[in-house]
């Protein structure tokens, strides 16, 4: 940090706040820009077709040149998941990670056709100076080993950014969190903490990774046919746990799912996962053993679990959907908004005669700390301001309460929405002003292609449908060539409505024959007029409002 000047920093967040996933947060320091984590979130219900969604960088792209690195925390979907996107329009910039999560990241790269040249390998010892701050890092433990958390060290003090964490004193790999570095952190001076708010709702402190093996392995002793167990693919402690267990059973592991393939595969190669010889079967071999001496792990396409299992219910998958005598572990929690799919999996589970485990025992365990770890973490790093972020707004208003028991002002703590940003001078903090932050909807290859507009006309056919009206007319003659024709999709049933169809039919006839009569020639008054007329009278006979669509064709 070559700079002494005291220059203002601001912070804000393009995703992550009042929400849970599509982390993206924003540090400047006077004219630089600091970018941490670049993370996507799956769809909510009304957003009918959608894949995923992503922050929008508008505000990134204006000041590309002013960024100096996108530094990640840790390599989960929610964290990472936009980069490819991202990179896309902010070409040439440094991303700054541990092995694992850009492991994770180049994987993306690839099947995305992006360049993984600019990803640079840190680690919790890694310092590095730029001309207005200095940033460095310090572990965490959370459910995926190399997590970090990352420090922007200014001027007027500290900016610390926890990512997730939790305070796990016996993690699987054995890695704690380095409290020694946190406390030196806190020690230095630390201006504002931006501080993981997920459990801040959960009393207590959350249960350790390692109780969750001694459950795993229970369980697959017990188990008297096959297992299948599924679980978040890059959750790669749950999945070590699982290998481990299998092997004191002496079970041989089939992996199902592409997402949980590549991330287990990246894992191994680089160290993470450690799983001895001819435990591993390809899918195709299950059949050639017996049922006790098999465990399938799966995930979904998008590394989510209950996508796989609604799969194999509906026996999409021979070799391994599911039948009487099979031991079921969810080891995953839901994500929020999935509480129903996840409901009616386990009860379609149930009725294909598998035994399911889900929340009878201790199979999975939360990645991120519950109430007292938070408190921990403020005391630990002492930060004259609070940013709650990473949740719903309740959880960040829970999260500045329990700021407030460790004797924080709640004038110091900010509850902030995406785009809200708080500035520092002079070591004291204000709102100041917004900048723009919203969605970018991903579907197929389309990437922020799909509005408000298309998404209400996805509504408007999943609820009451779609009539399309054919007709060929001949303008040169003045009369109709062809049809009227009606087409119903998901209106109403056709071969029980033929007087229903009739009526509209007839009246579409004499609508036409009405505009020709009166020479309009212009095709979109007459489709205005056809849609406007049939609308309000199917409203009248059905109480429904389907998608009218007239397509007129002239010869």
């Amino acid at each position: 940090m070559l700079k002494k000047e005291t220059n203002p920093v601001k912070i804000f967040a393009l995703g992550g706040l009042g929400e849970i996933g599509k982390n993206m947060y924003v540090i400047e320091v006077g004219p630089e820009i600091y970018v941490i984590d670049a993370g996507l979130k799956f769809p909510e219900d009304e957003m009918l077709g959608i894949d995923f969604v992503i922050p929008d960088i508008s505000y990134l792209v204006e000041n590309r040149h002013r960024i100096v690195g996108i530094f990640l925390t840790h390599g989960h979907e929610d964290h990472i998941g936009s980069l490819s996107y991202v990179l896309q329009k902010l070409r040439n910039i440094s991303i700054y990670g541990t092995k694992l999560t850009l492991g994770l990241v180049s994987d993306r790269f690839n099947d995305a056709g992006v360049s993984s040249e600019n990803l640079c390998e840190i680690d919790s010892e890694s310092t590095l100076e730029y001309e207005y701050a200095t940033v460095s890092f310090f572990r965490t433990t959370h459910s995926i080993p190399d997590s970090v958390g990352i420090c922007i060290h200014t001027e007027q003090g500290v900016v610390v950014h926890t990512g997730d964490f939790k305070m796990d004193p016996t993690p699987v790999d054995g890695i704690k969190p380095d409290y020694y570095k946190m406390s030196a952190i806190g020690q230095e001076g630390v201006l504002c903490l931006l501080s993981d708010s997920t459990n801040a709702e959960v009393p207590g402190i959350t249960d350790s990774e390692s109780a969750v093996g001694n459950e795993i392995c229970d369980s697959f002793s017990t188990a008297n046919g096959r297992i299948i167990i599924a679980t978040f693919a890059t959750n790669v402690h749950r999945v070590q746990q699982i290998i481990d267990a299998a092997v004191l059973t002496n079970r041989k592991v089939a992996i199902l799912g592409s997402s949980m393939l590549k991330v287990f595969n990246i894992a191994m190669e680089l160290g993470y996962l450690h799983v001895p010889e001819n435990v591993l079967i390809s899918i195709s071999e299950i059949e050639k053993w017996q049922d006790q001496q098999i465990a399938v792990l799966t995930s979904g396409a998008h590394g989510e679990p209950i996508a796989a299992l609604s799969k194999l219910v509906q026996k999409s998958n021979k070799p391994i959907s599911i039948k009487n005598g099979d031991t079921v572990m969810i080891a995953a929690s839901p994500i929020p908004g999935n509480e129903k799919i996840v409901s009616k999996t386990i009860d379609a589970l149930f009725r294909a005669g598998a035994k399911v485990i889900y929340n009878q025992k201790k199979i999975h365990v939360s990645g991120h700390g519950s109430q007292e770890e938070l408190k921990m973490m403020i005391t630990i790093l002492n930060p004259q301001y609070l940013m709650p972020i990473h949740g719903e707004y309740k959880m960040q208003k829970a999260h500045a309460k329990i700021a407030e028991t460790t004797g924080m002002d709640p004038d110091q703590i900010f509850l902030m929405e995406n785009g809200d940003v708080l500035e520092f001078k002079n070591n004291q903090g204000r709102l100041a002003g917004k900048i723009p932050a919203g969605n970018v909807l991903i579907d197929g290859l389309g990437i922020g292609d799909i509005g408000n507009i298309v998404l209400r006309d996805r509504r408007l056919l999943s609820q009451d449908g779609i009539l399309i009206v054919v007709v060929t007319l001949s303008k040169e003659k003045n009369l109709i060539v062809s049809g009227p024709e009606i087409l119903s999709r998901g209106f109403v049933y056709v071969r029980e409505s033929e007087e229903l169809f009739q009526q509209s039919t007839e009246m579409v006839q004499q609508i036409i024959l009405k505009n020709m009569k009166d020479q309009v020639i212009d095709w979109s008054t007459l489709k205005t007029g056809i849609r406007e007329s049939l609308s309000h009278f199917l409203f009248e006979k059905t109480k429904r409002r389907p998608m009218i669509l007239p397509i007129i064709m002239e010869i």
